[in-house]
């Protein structure tokens, strides 16, 4: 196949005021997002494994779900909303087609308790966890700090991290060697969005947390590496569900677009697979050219 221009390969801004309220519906986004519906080739790497994604009803997770149920993965797809159902049905369906397994957890899982509920029925259904995706994700735009308030900034740390703090803490006995957590963090660990502060202080603390616990799950002999993703601005409808000016998201990159959710799962499909066996404690940029140095 020949090589296509990145700059021209998806649509650019642009786009049309769509606004949602949180935290959309794929449906109503115009364009649609590409999950590698159509275009993801599976080639084993992951056969037989059980993953569980959060935040696998849309966006990266979704994505994610596609390629690793076409890499030979069983999925537990976890998320909260009911206004979310549909987009999950949707990738549950696009998991069996794929010849894997697909359960649905649906909870709110700033919860410790449901925390512990998304490990046991993993565990339940498939033995093992051999994959942990630590994707799900809140962010709220804010003009002026006077506006965060403090239920809204716990709120965003409650998501953000504590979720991948008490999920990694009960699925940790279930991980066998060779096992792998994949956690999502953001082009704002590097190149904060002054608008998006709670987000942005909560996506560099995901990427301390991921480092210190590679170190710490080596060292303890676990034989779990843990490694972070980190997106640049991707189309999914978190975007027009919480940005005012979605119109132009995306041309913020040297690409000069966002990336589609379709562009970033290949990235989790190597890090969970044994190409990557030499890399733990790593943030993998995929951010459309912005730098992260």
């Amino acid at each position: 196949m020949k090589n296509q221009n990145p700059e021209n390969k998806y649509p650019k801004p642009p786009f049309k005021s769509q606004p949602q309220s949180p935290p959309g519906e794929t449906k109503l986004m115009d364009p649609k997002p590409d999950h590698g519906e159509e275009s993801y080739v599976g080639h084993g790497l992951l056969n037989n494994k059980t993953a569980i994604i959060t935040g696998a009803d849309s966006g990266i997770g979704k994505a994610i779900a596609i390629a690793m149920a076409r890499e030979g993965a069983n999925i537990v797809i976890a998320y909260k909303e009911e206004i979310e159902n549909e987009d999950a049905y949707d990738t549950a369906e696009w998991v069996k087609q794929a010849g894997s397994h697909a359960v649905l957890f649906k909870a709110d899982l700033r919860e410790e308790v449901n925390c512990k509920k998304l490990i046991d029925t993993a565990v339940t259904e498939f033995k093992t966890i051999d994959i942990l995706i630590n994707n799900a994700a809140y962010q709220m735009t804010y003009k002026d700090i006077e506006d965060i308030t403090a239920e809204e900034w716990n709120k965003t740390f409650e998501v953000n991290l504590s979720v991948m703090f008490y999920l990694i803490k009960f699925a940790k006995k279930f991980i066998p060697k060779g096992g792998s957590i994949i956690n999502t963090t953001s082009v704002n660990a590097y190149d904060p969005n002054p608008t998006l502060l709670p987000y942005a202080a909560s996506k560099a603390a995901i990427q301390n947390f991921t480092s210190s616990l590679a170190e710490k799950f080596l060292e303890e002999g676990t034989g779990i590496r843990v490694n972070a993703v980190a997106p640049g601005p991707i189309w999914t409808p978190l975007i027009p569900s919480t940005i005012p000016d979605h119109e132009k998201f995306g041309n913020n990159t040297p690409i000069g677009r966002p990336g589609q959710p379709a562009e970033i799962a290949p990235i989790y499909v190597f890090l969970a697979s044994e190409a990557a066996s030499y890399i733990s404690g790593a943030t993998i940029p995929a951010t459309g050219g912005r730098i992260t140095i």
